[in-house]
């Protein structure tokens, strides 16, 4: 979609959330959509259908843009680029959203988006286009911990779940009609116009919701508290965003001399993760911490296994851009209605119930799909497997984001939502690390994705390459079954 993580020591069981401050958005009756919160309920849908278009048309379109850049191999890092720099986002965003309410983080964050897709969309290499990602990730990352924290001030706690509901519900239509526009777009007038035609719209939210916000800010400033920056956590965070790019750069090129950067990663980032996170975050400790780790397992395997999809189907069942993305199209509408049905009133009581049966359902769409590599194998098969894990994703996704906005007092929830943010994306990053650095090994990085000229086309992708990608998003998938077992402290009642 984040200062992070609860303070060490702070409590982490569960106990009823403190009403938020007063604002003009929480203390009127209705729904989300009623007038006291309409206003910036369009404005988050509207912003985060945009980023979910953006996300849609980038799964769609990286196979053109990938060989029209001469850049196959650095696939996996297209992806993983957002993720890591999006960390020093979510951190800067968690701080400043508690210190000065969520505005500014923002603001900030979308003109960050629009610049990065510009970029992106102008590119003439492959790292160029990197480095458009990376500004992206940047305002992607300052944009998804600020709407949090906006539900968590500006809604009351009867809304919350609704609101993230409709948070999901945003994905319908660019899931449903994106992959198909991104496909159409890029064959008719190339991928170029897919960042571009974003970059003119992405804007319009924020007209929408600034006075909103606003008046919100003014009524419920941020922590008196957090009054300055904590350096500390901006310094950690620059470590593990410094470390992962290191660990990916090191990992798209298997040689020996390559350990010496992947060395030089880990050591940044492990102990500066460990300690930006929760106490007890990597040991899925009860509580907090296996809510956060969750997060970052369910992202790991979602991702990785969308990302590679089209370029699967392209390169081994011969489809074109536009089909490729037609498996992607129904996932969306499946992920919100499994959103909603976390949010309805009966569904409460059985929240973690729920969200284990999230985490299987992922588990079985990640395993199966990759069965159409087999040609016996109708080549929908990965629309009906996606569909049942968005279902599964959206009720655990969503009852995650749920349990971490119980689990934080209001000057607490920037941070504890910066940390799930946080290891979503570092679930990511080490996830797309891996599965790139794996295909690179078994010739995806010598590929062609079979529509270039008979001149530039390069010999085609392995099936191995492939297997070995699903084996691992499968693996984050099963281990997401476990950790959702412990979500529920000593002192929670059952449910």
């Amino acid at each position: 979609m984040t200062d992070v993580g609860a303070a060490p020591g702070s409590s982490l069981t569960p106990s009823p959330v403190p009403a938020a401050g007063p604002s003009p958005v929480s203390g009127a009756g209705g729904g989300v959509l009623s007038r006291p919160y309409r206003a910036l309920t369009l404005g988050c849908v509207s912003t985060i259908l945009l980023i979910a278009f953006e996300a849609m048309a980038v799964g769609t379109v990286m196979p053109a843009a990938a060989e029209a850049l001469d850049g196959l191999g650095l696939y996996a890092f297209a992806f993983s680029g957002f993720f890591t720099t999006s960390l020093l986002g979510m951190v800067a965003a968690g701080q400043w959203a508690d210190r000065r309410g969520p505005a500014g983080p923002v603001v900030a964050g979308i003109a960050s988006f629009a610049a990065g897709l510009l970029l992106s969309g102008t590119a003439g290499t492959m790292w160029v286009f990197v480095l458009g990602r990376a500004a992206q990730g940047v305002g992607g990352g300052l944009v998804i911990v600020a709407l949090y924290v906006l539900v968590r001030r500006a809604f009351p706690e009867p809304l919350q779940a609704a609101a993230l509901a409709s948070f999901s519900a945003a994905w319908v239509v660019p899931s449903m009609v994106g992959p198909v526009v991104a496909g159409t777009v890029t064959e008719r007038f190339g991928w170029r116009w897919v960042f571009l035609g974003i970059t003119a719209l992405v804007v319009l939210p924020l007209v929408i919701m600034l006075p909103a916000l606003r008046a919100q800010a003014a009524a419920a400033p941020g922590n008196a508290a957090a009054d300055r920056f904590d350096g500390r956590r901006l310094r950690l965070a620059a470590a593990v965003a410094v470390g992962a790019g290191l660990l990916q750069y090191g990992g798209q090129d298997p040689r020996w001399l390559s350990l010496v950067p992947v060395a030089a990663g880990l050591a940044l980032l492990a102990p500066s993760a460990r300690r930006l996170l929760p106490r007890g975050t990597f040991r899925a400790a009860r509580g907090l911490p296996s809510v956060i780790m969750l997060r970052g397992l369910l992202s790991a395997a979602w991702l990785a296994s969308q990302a590679f999809l089209p370029l699967l189907l392209v390169t081994q069942r011969g489809l074109s851009y536009t089909e490729a993305g037609l498996a992607l199209a129904a996932s969306g509408g499946l992920w919100a209605l499994g959103s909603y049905t976390q949010s309805a009133s009966w569904a409460e009581p059985r929240r973690y119930r729920l969200t284990t049966l999230g985490t299987v359902l992922l588990a079985l769409a990640v395993g199966t799909t990759p069965l159409v590599l087999l040609d016996a194998v109708p080549v929908w098969l990965p629309a009906v497997t996606l569909s049942v894990g968005a279902f599964g994703m959206g009720l655990a996704v969503a009852s995650v984001g749920v349990l971490v906005l119980r689990l934080s007092t209001p000057g607490e929830a920037g941070g504890n939502v910066a940390s799930l943010q946080v290891f979503d994306s570092l679930g990511n990053v080490a996830m797309l690390t891996a599965v790139g650095t794996l295909f690179a090994a078994l010739g995806g990085d010598t590929a062609s994705t079979g529509h270039g000229t008979a001149a530039t086309a390069g010999p085609a992708v392995g099936a191995g390459a492939f297997v070995a990608v699903y084996a691992c998003t499968t693996a984050a998938a099963l281990l997401s079954i476990v950790v959702s077992g412990r979500l529920r402290t000593p002192a929670a009642t059952a449910v």
